[in-house]
């Protein structure tokens, strides 16, 4: 078996010797034999490649010469491997015919080495009665009746279209590296000519020729959907640079999503699919259901509240229970949208524990018993861990329901939680216009706090308190958290106050704020949200750097479940 990563790839010269050739999509949880062997600085996808290639079977691997990385991804597999028959295939920058010409040269070279590698034999008419056996591979389409995407960037793995389609969502084309079927020309009377004329002719990638040409297509295809993905892997400043470009003149909602090829990322990379998916369908139910009850049980309960919100035949409840990081908050709200009550408690090692005892907790406030709410809906991290709610949402979506429904003149939301932190840009109904998330890395948030405010010997509470007395000025340089902590460390021993120090770190932590919130566009009114906002050390410095008011509600803590209950009470027709 050999293996592969690019679509240019002469894939079907070797399955026509027999063999069987796949396609390497890393699925890691981490780089421990790419970190002893790569430079730090070398992309995820090719460290992941080397973790997938170093556990296979495989006999061989052909790469093609895409970027630096996987350049020296080929170095150190002929180090590792020199038994095994590595090849680096040089790809044109070009699709005329003198790369034409050149590609096949390099083709007929590759086929020479693996024939003096392996022993087998490349035969030129069996290999064109195997191309006239090939069939085209399904082109995606446009389909009615559904949310249509597009995705573009770079390598977007099957989880991406698996997220995808468990929200009902259809990919009506995929442009990235593996991504569009491949095109297979035969031309008999010079077959390796005409075949390498055919995958020099796929959708071009980054590194070829006539940029402005793939901007056309991009912007052709773009016009038939709803909304695009664009992915790339974390550090490709190649796409990075196409992402920021696109975004200023393609008129489609675009989405960013940069992963590193971990496992670890497929939460981030759920909840920012499903956030563009549902800020896309904000007029349309785009929830997902996740208990273990009954469905049909579950509609007659919808089905019997929207009667009852109907006719106004007594009260009717509905609840939004939010699962994070941190805290779990319930929020239990009536048909005219009063909050009846709501239970902030810490969550635990397990989110549906915590979650059940904010269910038992916001009740008892209530006065009210399970069968008393009509419909719940949960949010946060924890989502789908919650088997009492009926369906979840993300909390990008809820915080924004959340924020209008506590200020209607919101438009810019920061939203700084336990473990992440997200921009969120509203319109005038409080639906979703964009979002940022950071990534994965708890620089400037509540875990962030808490481990400075343990080092600074002080409580949570107080860390913002006494950022206010600050008499001194103090620069926090470092925004990781590990080397945040060292650096307050070696303030401390240089007998600095704990004032200045709290006050350095809550400033350190508004100027990621801010980035965040750039990114996504700021548009005034502002609110913060989280349970960071009731730290003021850091509300004043977020308004400091943004030069503008932040609004805060009483309860910071409980807007994406307030949010939550208001997805709860359109749902069922209030």
């Amino acid at each position: 078996m050999l293996g592969y990563i690019c679509k240019y790839a002469p894939v079907e010269v070797f399955e026509s010797m027999g063999l069987k050739m796949e396609r390497i999509e890393p699925d890691v949880t981490n780089f421990n034999q790419a970190e002893i062997r790569m430079h730090p600085n070398i992309c995820s996808f090719a460290k992941g490649v080397l973790e997938e290639v170093m556990r296979g079977e495989y006999e061989g691997v052909i790469l093609t010469t895409c970027c630096d990385s996987i350049r020296r991804l080929y170095d150190v597999l002929r180090e590792e491997f020199p038994d095994k028959f590595i090849y680096m295939l040089d790809t044109p920058r070009i699709t005329k015919d003198a790369g034409i010409t050149l590609y096949e040269q390099r083709i007929r070279a590759m086929i020479r080495e693996y024939e003096e590698f392996s022993g087998k034999t490349f035969d030129e008419n069996e290999f064109c009665g195997f191309l006239k056996g090939k069939e085209e591979e399904q082109q995606y389409a446009v389909k009615s009746n559904s949310v249509n995407i597009g995705i573009i960037g770079a390598r977007a793995n099957e989880s991406i279209k698996k997220i995808l389609a468990e929200n009902g969502a259809n990919v009506a084309f995929d442009l990235t590296c593996t991504g569009l079927g491949r095109k297979v020309l035969v031309e008999e009377d010079n077959i390796l000519n005409g075949y390498a004329r055919g995958l020099l002719s796929q959708f071009p990638c980054m590194r070829m020729e006539q940029a402005a040409n793939r901007d056309e297509l991009i912007k052709r295809s773009a016009g038939s959907v709803d909304g695009i993905i664009y992915h790339t892997v974390q550090f490709c400043d190649n796409y990075a640079y196409e992402y920021a470009w696109l975004k200023g003149w393609l008129d489609r909602p675009l989405l960013l999503l940069e992963t590193d090829y971990t496992r670890q990322s497929g939460g981030q990379v759920r909840t920012r699919i499903e956030a563009f998916l549902e800020s896309l369908s904000s007029g349309q139910d785009n929830a997902q259901g996740t208990g273990t009850g009954s469905r049909t049980g579950r509609a007659g309960r919808l089905q019997d509240a929207a009667e009852r919100g109907k006719k106004g035949d007594g009260p009717m409840y509905v609840m939004g229970i939010d699962s994070g990081s941190t805290s779990t908050n319930a929020v239990i709200m009536d048909q005219d949208r009063k909050i009846k009550a709501f239970s902030v408690v810490r969550t635990g090692a397990k989110s549906g524990v915590s979650a059940e005892r904010a269910l038992k907790d916001v009740l008892e406030k209530a006065g009210l018993t399970r069968e008393d709410i009509s419909w719940i809906v949960s949010t946060g991290y924890g989502r789908v861990s919650i088997e009492f709610a009926d369906e979840n949402v993300t909390e990008i979506s809820c915080h924004g329901k959340g924020a209008h429904y506590f200020n209607p003149k919101i438009r810019t939301i920061l939203d700084i939680g336990g473990q992440d932190s997200k921009a969120i840009r509203l319109n005038e109904n409080g639906e979703v216009k964009d979002f940022v998330m950071n990534d994965k890395c708890a620089a400037g948030t509540g875990r962030f706090l808490e481990m400075i405010a343990r080092t600074l010997e002080v409580s949570l509470d107080e860390l913002g308190a006494i950022a206010l007395t600050s008499q001194e000025k103090i620069e926090i340089t470092s925004m990781c958290s590990v080397f945040a902590e060292s650096e307050v460390i070696s303030l401390i021993a240089n007998n600095k106050e704990k004032a200045d120090i709290a006050d350095g770190v809550c400033h350190a932590i508004a100027n990621k704020a801010s980035g965040l919130l750039r990114r996504v566009g700021m548009e005034p009114e502002f609110m913060m949200t989280g349970g960071v906002a009731k730290n003021p050390g850091v509300v004043r410095a977020v308004e400091e750097k943004i030069g503008s008011k932040l609004y805060i509600c009483d309860e910071p803590e409980i807007v994406g479940a307030a949010g939550a209950a208001v997805y709860a009470l359109e749902k069922c027709g209030v």
